[in-house]
Formats: C-alpha cells, sequence, structure tokens
C-alpha cells in the first residue's frame, strides 16, 4: 500500500511540473507596450524654458528625469538625429498662485505649477503622434520662501510630468 501513495505523489509532482512549465505570467509594471522589433531608437531634445518665470535648474531637472524614465522604463536606445520616434518641447509655464486665502485675507497657501509642451513624433507610425500640454502642482505653506522649497516642489512635479508624459507617448502603443 505503501507504494501506492508513493505513486500518487509522484503523479501529482508530475502534473505540478507539467502545468508550471506550460504556463508563463508576464506583467508589465511601467504600462509600455512597445513593439521592440519595429522600435529601437528615441530622439529627445532640449526643452527650453519659455515660461514668463524662469527658474533656471528647471530644465535640467525635467530633462534628467525623462532621460533616466525612458532608460529605466524601456530598451530604446537614446540617439541624436533620426530615430524611429523623437520628443521635442518646452517648458512654457512656471506659475506661482495664491491658495486658500486665511481670515486674515492672506493667502495660507501657494500653488506651484509648471506646464510643459509635448510634441512626440512616431516616424514608424504617424498615428502615435501626439501634441499636447502637461501641468502639474504642488502647495505650500505660504509662510515659506519659494527659495527654500524650490528645488524639493520641482523635483516632485517633474517626477509627476514625466509620468504623464511617458504614459501618453510610450503607453499607447
Amino acid at each position: 500500500m505503501d507504494w501506492i501513495k508513493y505513486l500518487k505523489v509522484a503523479v501529482c509532482c508530475c502534473i505540478v511540473l507539467i502545468c508550471s512549465a506550460s504556463c508563463r505570467i508576464s506583467y508589465k509594471f511601467n504600462g509600455s507596450a512597445i513593439n521592440y522589433n519595429v522600435y529601437k531608437t528615441i530622439n529627445v531634445t532640449e526643452f527650453p524654458i519659455r515660461a514668463a518665470l524662469v527658474y533656471p535648474p528647471l530644465q535640467q531637472e525635467f530633462q534628467n528625469q525623462l532621460m533616466d524614465a525612458i532608460t529605466r522604463q524601456t530598451r530604446l536606445q537614446i540617439v541624436d538625429g533620426n530615430a524611429d520616434g523623437e520628443i521635442t518641447g518646452e517648458i512654457t509655464g512656471y506659475n506661482l498662485s495664491p491658495q486658500a486665502v486665511g481670515e486674515d485675507a492672506y493667502a495660507s497657501e501657494t500653488r506651484l505649477t509648471i506646464t510643459v509642451h509635448v510634441k512626440y513624433t512616431d516616424n514608424t507610425n504617424p498615428a502615435n503622434n501626439i501634441d499636447q500640454s502637461f501641468s502639474a502642482y504642488r502647495q505650500f505653506s505660504a509662510s515659506l520662501l519659494l527659495i527654500d522649497v524650490q528645488d524639493d516642489l520641482c523635483r516632485e512635479i517633474c517626477e509627476e510630468l514625466v509620468d504623464l508624459i511617458f504614459n501618453a507617448t510610450f503607453g499607447n502603443w
């Protein structure tokens, strides 16, 4: 009778191995659906600041985060010149606006909004082209000086903008 138990266990193990070998689970965490047989290269140009208010480190922060996201989340090679896709644009807005007015009629919070205009050109499939503006903001206490919180706010806002741009460009393929 013991050999029947061993036989049942062996059969169960074989079934589990066969089932697990025939199944494959695939996950995409970044939301991109790029066909790497078609798309191999991307050209990302500089994003000049065209806003009325200018914070010079913003351009480099945004540019670095955008390039890092493409490098980390895709297998596309970033090149200068001709590519399967091109991302161009400019930083069009860097605005401060008062929010949450207190009882003394002064703002208790200030909102920093950054707007980026992006043009994505798909040289393989023009139906994927995008020409769109993206905005993101963060609020901070009006009792703080902008100069004290500006670096952190810009980093957070750029992160959100890059996510929005990445999803709009690479998420649709």
